[in-house]
C-alpha cells in the first residue's frame, strides 16, 4: 500500500494508533452468533451460520488481540494515552466483554473451554470495571461532552456475565455482576440522558454510540431469565425498555446513514444481536410467535448491518483511513 503520509512529514506508525475500539468488532460478531444460534431454534440451518461466524470471530479475536499485545508491548505510553482519553476508556472493557460472549458462544459446543474462557473474561471484567470507575471518579476533571453512550459498555460487560455463568452453575457471582450492571446502567442513563437533552449533540464521530441505548435492557433481560428460570414483571420490563429505546433509535436512521464510517458504527451491533436474543427468548418461552417474528427481523436487520460493517472496515484499511492519528 502507497504511503499517503505527505514529503518530508514523519511517516504514520499503524501499529501505535491501532485504536482499542477495535474490540467492539468482536463484540458484534459474537453477538451475530449468539443471534443466530437462537434464530434455530426457528430455523435448523441458521446453526450453520452461526458456527461460521462464530468460528470467523475467534480468527478474528486472535488477530485484533495479537496486534494489540504487539502495541502494548511496544508502545506503552500510546496505551497509556487511551486509557487516560476520556471517551476512550470507556472501550477497554470491550476486551473482557469479548471473552464473556466468546464464552457464550461455544458453550454449547465445549462447555469445559468456555468455562476456562469465561473465567478469564470475569476476572478481567471485574479489574476493568473497578478500574473504570474508579477513573471516572478519580479527581481528573471530566466534561459533560465527555459522556457518551459508549460509557454504558463497562455496564453492559457485567450483564453479560449470567449468560453463561448461569448454566455454568456460578449463580452468585452471576448475581454479583447482573447487579452492579443493573445500578450502574440506571445511574448513567440519568446522565446520559441529562447530556443529550440540555448539552451540546454527541459529535458525528460518536453518534453511532447513541444504538448502545439497546443492549443494557435487552442483555440484562436474557441475563435475568437466565438467572431466574422464567419471566416475571421485571423481565417484562426490561425486555420492554429495550423496544423503547430501539424504537428511539429507529428514529435517528435517516441521520446515521448520512455520517461518515468511523470504528464507531460498530456499536450498532451487539444492540441488535441483544434484542434479537431477548425476543426470541421470550417468543420462545411465552409461546408469542409475534415476539419471534420481531426477534427474526432483528436479525435479518443484523446480518445486514453486520455484512456492510465488515465491507466497509476493510475498505476503510484498504484506503488506508483508520489507525491514524486523531
Amino acid at each position: 500500500m502507497a504511503d499517503t503520509t505527505p514529503r518530508g512529514a514523519e511517516p504514520v506508525n499503524r501499529l501505535e494508533h491501532l485504536p482499542v475500539t477495535f474490540f467492539a468488532v468482536l463484540m458484534g460478531l459474537f453477538g451475530l452468533a449468539l443471534a443466530l444460534h437462537a434464530g434455530a431454534e426457528v430455523y435448523d440451518w441458521l446453526e450453520h451460520a452461526a458456527r461460521a461466524v462464530l468460528w470467523f470471530g475467534l480468527a478474528c479475536f486472535c488477530g485484533i488481540a495479537a496486534v494489540y499485545l504487539l502495541k502494548i508491548i511496544r508502545h506503552p505510553r500510546a496505551v497509556a494515552a487511551e486509557w487516560h482519553h476520556p471517551v476512550k476508556l470507556a472501550f477497554f472493557p470491550t476486551i473482557t466483554i469479548s471473552l464473556l460472549l466468546m464464552a457464550t458462544a461455544i458453550h454449547g459446543y465445549r462447555p469445559d473451554i468456555a468455562e476456562t474462557v469465561w473465567l478469564l473474561g470475569v476476572a478481567g471484567q471485574g479489574v476493568l470495571t473497578v478500574a473504570v470507575i474508579s477513573g471516572w471518579i478519580s479527581h481528573r476533571a471530566f466534561e459533560v461532552g465527555h459522556l457518551t453512550p459508549a460509557w454504558f459498555i463497562p455496564a453492559v460487560g457485567n450483564v453479560i456475565v449470567p449468560l453463561a455463568g448461569a448454566e455454568l452453575g456460578w449463580i452468585e457471582i452471576s448475581w454479583l455482576f447482573f447487579s452492579a450492571g443493573m445500578i450502574f446502567w440506571l445511574i448513567l442513563l440519568v446522565l446520559v440522558f441529562n447530556r443529550l437533552i440540555f448539552h451540546a449533540p454527541i459529535p458525528a464521530r460518536l453518534f453511532p454510540t447513541l444504538v448502545i441505548l439497546i443492549a443494557p435492557p435487552a442483555v440484562a433481560f436474557v441475563s435475568y431469565v437466565r438467572l431466574t428460570g422464567g419471566i416475571d414483571p421485571f423481565a417484562h420490563i426490561l425486555l420492554n425498555s429495550g423496544y423503547v429505546f430501539a424504537a428511539l433509535v429507529l428514529v435517528q436512521v435517516p441521520k446515521l446513514m448520512k455520517l461518515p464510517f468511523a470504528l464507531s458504527w460498530w456499536a450498532l451491533s451487539f444492540p441488535l444481536a441483544a434484542l434479537s436474543v431477548a425476543s426470541l427468548v421470550y417468543g420462545r418461552d411465552m409461546g408469542s410467535t409475534a415476539h419471534v417474528a420481531i426477534g427474526l427481523v432483528v436479525l435479518l436487520a443484523l446480518v445486514g448491518v453486520v455484512a456492510g460493517l465488515v465491507y466497509r472496515t476493510l475498505l476503510a484499511i484498504a484506503r488506508d483511513e483508520i489507525c491514524r492519528p486523531e
